[in-house]
């Protein structure tokens, strides 16, 4: 049970609404406890104010950069999208689907056929006015023969989409999907008008809350606020500029000195030390991201499972969480589902570190004598070189060799990640198991990052996605992450916390776990106190 100093400290953090924490307080019986001052100052900064220039320093950019909705790749990229564009549909911070371009929305009851109904009145950047034609094309931009979008493995199943007047869109399925909406809210899926092509996917025209202004791949991108946003109580800053800021040390810097507001992905090591410092807030937010180490199966060895299974023992989880993320999440099985994910498997037995069984199975591969190139820049996450490092010495006592190959930050996600034989990776993970499993473990999913492919899974994917029983849909769940953790090509060691930084003068309500950057939403749903 909760204490009240917990309580007024998530109060303070955002992590828990004005509302959440009176009822929690009275539950406990000691409202009279709890300081005037508090409920008035934290309603004070519940209440946004607008203006100012919203500095976001953030990792992930690359110059190969492209705001091409189906090649978002980046936090920078992702998290500028949003700026300027939107959804059908939102991911709260309950995770919960929710109306974005979308007012509402409904399906037959197989859930084959959804009829969404678009908000009237919705002006893009350019003056244009939203119409159902422009989702048609904005969502079959990712059907192309030639798309690479990621979305794509999310709509396979998607047989027809077609406009019913101005203001409804209906989609129609091969097989039913209980969880079709969250896919709509999937952040390659923003709506741009209808004939966006090339270079134009570069201008940023949506109907998000702030204008491209500026926009450099890799180092900087700038926003003005929208006059005409049709959203209420959000997008409150007059500018946000977001930039690169691959060095971690480079962005704790410039967020101590009051050159951004915000960073992502805090050093661990000295988290500590950024605590205790006047005027920052430090935030640990629990969700789906997760830490991977993918292998490709189409390059030699790793076609061979008795070579995965070994690689897979070999990590020592419980001492890279305490190492590398300080603590701020926990070991991972191997599979991408989350604790936080409504049909996690809580009972699938954990994967230890064994090093005489990694010994076995690589033996029993005749790999004993191979040394395997493991492929690792910080661009792929904070501390992945130095996980790289550790895992090497943990496959030591296996009898493994792992040669640790340190790769360029920049251009890492275009160069190395799905490029080269065995590389370190990071999610921030999906609300839903479909998602999550149809864009990165499905056969032939754009970001299938090992190749895998496993028939059994995949009929099971299918079946689950359309599968309405609950208890039901929770089986075939439990089951796909059984067979992830036991064949596929993808270490996950860690499911990390997001720990990021800003400063004291910005305020906000409940942070989401979706992604990082509350959601990749900041600039949407932040505000300066005064």
């Amino acid at each position: 049970m909760s204490t009240i100093k917990e309580l007024e400290l998530l109060l303070t953090k955002g992590r828990i609404t004005r509302r959440e924490f009176i009822g929690r307080v009275t539950a406990l019986g000691l409202m009279a406890a709890v300081s005037p001052t508090l409920l008035s100052s934290t309603a004070k900064a519940a209440t946004p104010k607008k203006g100012g220039h919203f500095k976001i320093g953030i990792t992930g950019g690359s110059t190969t950069d492209s705001l091409d909705p189906g090649t978002l790749t980046s936090n920078m990229n992702q998290n500028v999208n949003w700026q300027v564009r939107n959804c059908l549909v939102e991911i709260d911070h309950n995770f919960n689907a929710i109306p974005e371009l979308a007012e509402s929305w409904d399906s037959t009851p197989d859930a084959k056929v959804w009829t969404f109904k678009l908000r009237k009145g919705i002006e893009y950047h350019n003056g244009k006015t939203m119409t159902a034609e422009d989702v048609v094309y904005s969502i079959n931009h990712h059907l192309g023969e030639k798309s690479k979008s990621a979305a794509k493995g999310y709509l396979k199943n998607l047989l027809n989409i077609k406009a019913d007047g101005k203001h409804e869109v209906i989609f129609e399925l091969s097989g039913g999907s209980a969880d079709f909406p969250f896919i709509m809210g999937d952040y390659h899926l923003t709506i741009s008008p209808a004939g966006t092509e090339g270079k134009e996917w570069e201008k940023g025209i949506g109907t998000g809350g702030y204008i491209l202004e500026h926009w450099e791949p890799g180092f900087r991108a700038l926003t003005k606020n929208n006059p005409n946003y049709w959203k209420d109580g959000r997008a409150h800053f007059d500018e946000v500029e977001t930039l690169s800021i691959v060095d971690t040390n480079a962005r704790t810097n410039a967020l101590k000195t009051g050159a951004i507001h915000y960073m992502d992905r805090v050093e661990l090591k000295t988290v500590h030390l950024m605590k205790r410092m006047p005027g920052i807030n430090v935030t640990a937010t629990t969700g789906t991201a997760h830490y991977t180490i993918p292998m490709r199966l189409d390059q030699s060895p790793y076609g061979d499972n008795n070579v995965r299974m070994a690689l897979k023992l070999v990590v020592d989880r419980e001492q890279l969480v305490k190492q590398i993320i300080r603590g701020y999440g926990e070991a991972g099985n191997d599979h991408p589902i989350a604790p936080v994910n409504k049909y996690h498997a809580k009972d699938l037995e954990q994967r230890k570190y064994d090093p005489d069984k990694a010994k076995f199975y690589m033996k029993k591969a005749g790999m004993l004598d191979h040394t395997f190139n493991l492929h690792a820049a910080d661009a792929a996450f904070a501390g992945a070189v130095d996980a790289s490092v550790l895992i090497k010495e943990q496959a030591k006592k296996a009898g493994i060799k792992i040669n640790v190959v340190r790769e360029p930050d920049d251009g890492y996600w275009s160069n190395v990640w799905m490029k080269k034989e065995w590389s370190m990776c990071y999610w921030g993970g999906r609300p839903i198991e479909d998602m999550m499993f149809s864009v990165a473990y499905s056969a032939g999913a754009p970001w299938n990052d090992t190749l895998w492919n496993n028939e059994r899974f995949n009929k099971l994917l299918i079946s689950a996605r359309a599968e309405l029983d609950t208890d039901k849909r929770r089986k075939l769940y439990v089951e796909m992450q059984e067979i992830c953790r036991n064949d596929s090509g993808t270490v996950v060691p860690m499911f990390n916390q997001m720990v990021e930084a800003s400063s004291d003068k910005l305020a906000h309500g409940p942070i989401s776990g979706h992604m990082a950057l509350d959601g990749m939403r900041n600039g949407e749903r932040w505000w300066f106190k005064s």
